[in-house]
């Protein structure tokens, strides 16, 4: 099985900026930004979408939405952040490996479309 994109960032085989990192995951900031702030925050381990994950995947996506409060603190998004995990292509996923965008510093709308 070939590394995902992300995990081929992670590993420094195609340049990528890693802003945060931790035992379980890191993220980098969005190529194509759909706010002033758009964080990914990914897991280390490959999962393809969140349909796949497994009972023991628990504790990493509960990490991965702690570590995006974290994340939304540290860029000042005054608790006004909206966190995306697409599911599958029809749902806008293009990257399958596990992801929360992080969105922020703008108003959003809703329903999102």
């Amino acid at each position: 099985m070939t590394d995902s994109l992300f995990t081929q960032i992670y590993k420094g085989q195609i340049p990528g900026k890693i802003i945060y990192e931790d035992e379980h995951c890191f993220a980098i900031n969005d190529i194509n930004p759909q706010a002033p702030v758009h964080i990914l925050i990914i897991p280390k381990k490959e999962v393809a979408k969140v349909s796949d994950a497994s009972f023991e995947e628990i504790p990493l996506l509960g990490h991965l939405i702690y570590i995006s409060k974290k994340l939304a603190d540290l860029n000042k998004l005054s608790n006004n952040y909206r966190l995306v995990i697409n599911n599958g292509a029809e749902a806008g996923q293009s990257v399958f490996h596990i992801h929360v965008h992080l969105l922020g510093g703008r108003s959003f709308n809703w329903p999102p479309g």
